[in-house]
């Protein structure tokens, strides 16, 4: 084993965060080991001028992350799992999925108190069709408008009243410990998540079998279960940010898994959901029969028409 290692991770405050909180969890594990932290920039963090399912392509936020693995420029990687596409590279691998935070989304305003609180047309910042799509069901009227950059930018750009209010990830505002004068959680049975939302995912290369050990010590197995069947249901889909997928597993007892699944026309107007519940051992089959049961009850056209 190597006396030392290296962290990939993107440079905003919250995936240093995380990649700090890692690097923590790592060195009790190894406290004769050094490990430093090497940031990357990606074409997520470059491209800002456009919404990322105008960007093109699957990976925005790990392409150049998952290079510098396989090149041997860093040995593992800490990634929001959500970024993370359902299919990884050949030579990698997700080595742990540690627990999992809070996974719902929040609404934060200047002025109001939840979605229903809002005036007709209101201005709601989301660059995530997900979003869009579910917030439209609800509000129809709603101005829904593109909303890019850090979790600090998104929230400066609310308190400069460029919005009515904004829709961020509930995990990355309690890692930053982060607040708006008024906000109210998603509850995500009702308001779907993003696949893996709050759920971190340590990359690796996969035959690095010493490291691949060693971080399996961090593993969740109800978390990785739960990313699992949501990442399976991504799979089957074949998608990425250009559709409205979302997704969320939890454990009915500790020998069921229940997963809600969602695909839905960009404005709303059409969603389609279902739910499955099976063996958590056979997480990533649940996703997939799901998302083959939303493609049966219209899903492929909806696909069909978002990628024209």
């Amino acid at each position: 084993m190597p006396r030392s290692f290296i962290i990939a991770t993107r440079g905003s405050r919250l995936a240093l965060w995380q990649a700090e909180h890692i690097k923590e969890c790592f060195q009790k594990l190894c406290p004769d080991k050094d490990c430093a932290l090497k940031v990357i920039k990606t074409t997520g963090d470059v491209i800002l001028d456009v919404p990322l399912s105008q960007a093109g392509g699957k990976g925005l936020f790990v392409k150049e992350i998952e290079e510098a693995l396989l090149n041997g420029e860093a040995d593992m990687a800490v990634h929001s799992i959500k970024d993370v596409p359902a299919v990884l590279p050949d030579g990698l691998t997700l080595a742990c999925i540690p627990a999992r935070e809070e996974c719902s989304d929040c609404f934060l305003s200047m002025s109001y108190s939840d979605i229903n609180d809002l005036p007709t047309g209101a201005r709601v910042g989301t660059s995530s069709l997900r979003r869009q799509a579910q917030l439209l069901k609800l509000r129809p009227d709603l101005r829904i408008v593109g909303l890019r950059g850090n979790v600090d930018t998104r929230l400066r750009k609310l308190q400069n009243n460029e919005y009515d209010a904004i829709v961020l990830a509930s995990a990355g505002i309690k890692r930053l410990n982060l607040a708006a004068p008024r906000m109210s959680r998603l509850d995500p049975e009702q308001f779907l998540p993003a696949v893996g939302q709050g759920a971190l995912g340590i990359e690796c290369r996969a035959d690095d079998n010493g490291l691949r050990d060693i971080l399996l010590s961090l593993e969740d197995g109800p978390t990785r279960a739960c990313v699992d069947a949501e990442r399976g249901f991504l799979a089957g889909l074949e998608g990425g940010c250009q559709t409205p997928i979302a997704a969320y597993a939890r454990f009915l007892d500790k020998d069921t898994l229940f997963l809600d699944g969602l695909l839905g026309e960009v404005d709303g107007s059409h969603i389609l959901r279902g739910t499955l519940r099976g063996s958590p051992f056979r997480a990533l089959e649940l996703g997939q029969r799901l998302a083959i049961s939303l493609l049966d009850m219209g899903g492929r056209e909806i696909m069909k028409k978002l990628y024209q």
